[in-house]
């Protein structure tokens, strides 16, 4: 049992470093789960990686955000199946996430390879013949991942502006509530019209496929057709991009790694693992509520209590990874990281993540390699991070020159 007397901290927790996760959470660690306050109400923060591990493949923790103590931090129209089967549990999730799961094969990634290839291509010719310095975090980060969910989704070049905007605005808890919740509505109407254009008219991109293969035979609703696309653009864009972002950061600040990945490309993959380990992005949307009585660690976790579970944390486990506050490309245990999760739930667009992500890193170091921060002290200290407690961490922008 936890100690009842224990302080009630604020959730989100600041970070004294933007390098390192919150200080608190390597206490924590040593004991067992802490309740802290989520906006008015309080829950479960699991810090531990094998806690955390354990409540990922515990069917008494439930993903539906319906539910009773479910955490909100980003408040969503409150009707079931919102964001698809990322908060489903079940034979429901399994049934959705398995139509979903066809786009995202090795297959089906290793045909995409190409179209990433080209797109990158493209952002570097631009950023080349354009001004230095250049900031990456808007001109490359953040495109790319747009461009290939918009070449998947068949989305008009001209209107993936508006992808990136109303993405970043939904998932910015700290802004105006009804900002983010017209962002919201404008983007599943537009799903929507995509949706039933793809339905009329199919072609080769992945709302068609879902469509026909789903749709047509009464498998697939056509809300959950657009639920799913939803769920692909708002996971899929922002994540992608701010690690991107923060892979060019974490190589810039490590010259002796960065000239061994030039002299062996092939070492980018394992570099992309230990840099998806050190930042773990997705801070905070990782939660679920206890639907039985669990003991965990030493906390008894009551029937309809939330639970927070502290990805950076975990991956940040000294019991798990050897100095896990230096990032290491030869790190031996990088590949042990949950930072897309574990489970039922593991991200089904992995494999396209990493693939965007190395292929991102080591055609920019290749086209630039005399890359180098402009304007930001040598450590990087003063680069601007996001602070607000945004679901996904990241970068306001990283100004770079060659």
């Amino acid at each position: 049992m936890s100690d009842s007397t224990a302080p009630l901290f604020d959730w989100p927790m600041a970070r004294s470093c933007p390098y390192a996760p919150p200080d608190l959470y390597a206490e924590m660690r040593q004991g067992p789960p802490v309740k802290v306050r989520v906006g008015a109400e309080t829950a479960w923060l699991v810090t531990r990686y094998d806690h955390v591990r354990a409540v990922l493949t515990d069917h008494r923790f439930s993903s539906d955000d319906q539910l009773p103590g479910f955490p909100v931090r980003v408040p969503l129209p409150p009707e079931p199946r919102v964001m698809s089967f990322f908060r489903m549990d079940g034979p429901e999730h399994s049934r959705l996430r398995r139509m979903a799961q066809t786009e995202f094969t090795a297959r089906r990634t290793r045909a995409l390879r190409p179209v990433v290839d080209a797109l990158v291509a493209r952002l570097l010719d631009d950023i080349e013949a354009g001004p230095r310095p250049v900031d990456i975090v808007q001109e490359y980060a953040l495109a790319l991942p747009a461009l290939v969910i918009a070449r998947l989704f068949g989305v008009p070049d001209e209107e993936q502006g508006e992808f990136t905007r109303r993405s970043r605005t939904i998932l910015t808890p700290d802004g105006d509530p009804d900002e983010a919740y017209a962002a919201f509505v404008a983007m599943t109407e537009y799903l929507d019209h995509l949706a039933t254009e793809r339905r009329r008219s199919p072609r080769d991109d992945l709302l068609s496929r879902l469509a026909t293969r789903y749709v047509a035979t009464g498998e697939l609703t056509h809300e959950d057709l657009v639920a799913i696309a939803r769920l692909f653009l708002v996971a899929g864009h922002e994540t992608t991009a701010n690690q991107i972002a923060l892979s060019v950061l974490s190589l810039l600040r490590a010259p002796d790694q960065l000239a061994e990945l030039k002299e062996r490309p092939e070492l980018y993959t394992q570099a992309v693992e230990e840099s998806l380990r050190y930042w773990s992005i997705a801070q905070d949307n990782q939660v679920r509520v206890a639907v039985a009585d669990v003991e965990l660690g030493g906390a008894t976790i009551a029937a309809g209590e939330g639970v927070v579970l502290a990805l950076p944390a975990a991956n940040h486990d000294e019991r798990v990874f050897t100095d896990p506050a230096r990032f290491d490309i030869h790190r031996g245990d990088a590949g042990r990281h949950i930072a897309f999760g574990h489970g039922a739930h593991l991200c089904p667009g992995a494999p396209l993540a990493r693939m965007e992500i190395v292929v991102a890193l080591r055609e920019l170091f290749t086209r630039f390699p005399t890359l180098r921060l402009a304007g930001y002290a040598a450590d990087g200290t003063d680069v601007p991070f996001r602070h607000g407690h945004t679901i996904v961490y990241g970068l306001e922008a990283l100004y770079v020159t060659w």
